[in-house]
C-alpha cells in the first residue's frame, strides 16, 4: 500500500535545509530586534526619538506605534524585517512549486508517472504553506522567550493573532507566485507575481498612511488588511481572514487552469 500525500512529504523531505535556514534566520532577527527595547529607555525617550525623525518616514514605516513593546515589535519585526525575510521565502517556495520544475523539464517526468495534475498541484502548494505556517509558529514561539526579558508587555491571544496576519501576508505572495507558475509555468512570471504582491501591498498602505486624504487606499492593501487594527495591541480582527481568503482563491484559480493547461509549452 502506497502512502498517502507522496508530493507533499517530497516536498517536505526536499525542503528541509531551506526550511532550517529560514528558522534560523526569523529566530536570529527577533534575538536581535527584541532584546534592544529596553535600551531606548521607556516609552518617553522612544517617544522623544519618534520626534526627531521625519513624520513621513514614521508613517511610511508604520513606526508611530512603537513606543510600547508591542508595537514596537509589530513594526520592526512582523511589519517589517521579518515580513521581508517571509516574502523572500514565500515567494522562493511558491516558485519552486510549479513553475522552476516546469522549466527544468522535471513537472513532464513526474507527470509521466500517472501523478493527477490536481493533486499535484494542491499537495505542493500545501506543503509551501505549511512551511510557512511553522515558521509563523517559530517566531511566536521565540517572542514568547524574549517577552519577559525584553519588556514587551505582549499577550499570547494578540501574539496569535499576528502570526495568523503574518501567514496570511507571506502565504498570499506564495499562492501569487504558485497560481502564477501553474498558469503559465515561467518562472520569472511566478517570483514576479509574487514579488509584485509584496511590493503593491506595502506600498499601497505607505501611502495610505500619508493623509487623511489617501487614507482610503490601505483598504486595498493586503498589508493593510493585516496589521491595520494593530493585532499585536489589540487582537484578533475580522480584516485578518481577508488575506487567507484571498490565498484560497489564488489557488483556487492555478488549480482550475493547471489541470487544463499545456504543460512545457
Amino acid at each position: 500500500m502506497s502512502r498517502p500525500l507522496p508530493l507533499f512529504r517530497r516536498s517536505m523531505v526536499d525542503g528541509w535545509r531551506g526550511l532550517l535556514g529560514w528558522s534560523i534566520g526569523l529566530a536570529a532577527a527577533l534575538a536581535l530586534y527584541l532584546p534592544i527595547y529596553p535600551s531606548f529607555g521607556g516609552q518617553s525617550e522612544m517617544q522623544a526619538l519618534l520626534d526627531s525623525l521625519p513624520p513621513e518616514l514614521i508613517k511610511a514605516l508604520n513606526y508611530d506605534q512603537i513606543a510600547t513593546g508591542a508595537g514596537y515589535a509589530q513594526a520592526t519585526f512582523y511589519g517589517l524585517i521579518g515580513f521581508v525575510l517571509g516574502t523572500i521565502a514565500a515567494v522562493g517556495w511558491g516558485t519552486d512549486a510549479i513553475a522552476n520544475d516546469e522549466e527544468n523539464g522535471q513537472l513532464e517526468l513526474t507527470l509521466a508517472h500517472g501523478v493527477i495534475r490536481g493533486r499535484l498541484i494542491a499537495e505542493r502548494s500545501a506543503a509551501v504553506l505549511l512551511k510557512l505556517l511553522w515558521l509563523a509558529a517559530l517566531s511566536a514561539l521565540v517572542v514568547l522567550a524574549l517577552d519577559e526579558p525584553a519588556g514587551l508587555g505582549i499577550e499570547v491571544g494578540p501574539l496569535m493573532a499576528i502570526s495568523v496576519a503574518w501567514f496570511g501576508l507571506v502565504g498570499l505572495s506564495a499562492a501569487a507566485a504558485i497560481a502564477v507558475g501553474a498558469m503559465t509555468g515561467r518562472r520569472a512570471w511566478a517570483a514576479g507575481a509574487g514579488t509584485g504582491v509584496a511590493v503593491y501591498a506595502y506600498a499601497l498602505n505607505a501611502l495610505g498612511n500619508q493623509s487623511e486624504d489617501l487614507a482610503w487606499l490601505k483598504d486595498w492593501s493586503p498589508y493593510g488588511w493585516a496589521y491595520g487594527d494593530a493585532p499585536l495591541q489589540d487582537g484578533w480582527s475580522p480584516m485578518l481572514w481577508w488575506n487567507l481568503a484571498a490565498i484560497a482563491a489564488l489557488l483556487l484559480v492555478g488549480w482550475l487552469v493547471f489541470r487544463r493547461r499545456d504543460v512545457g509549452v
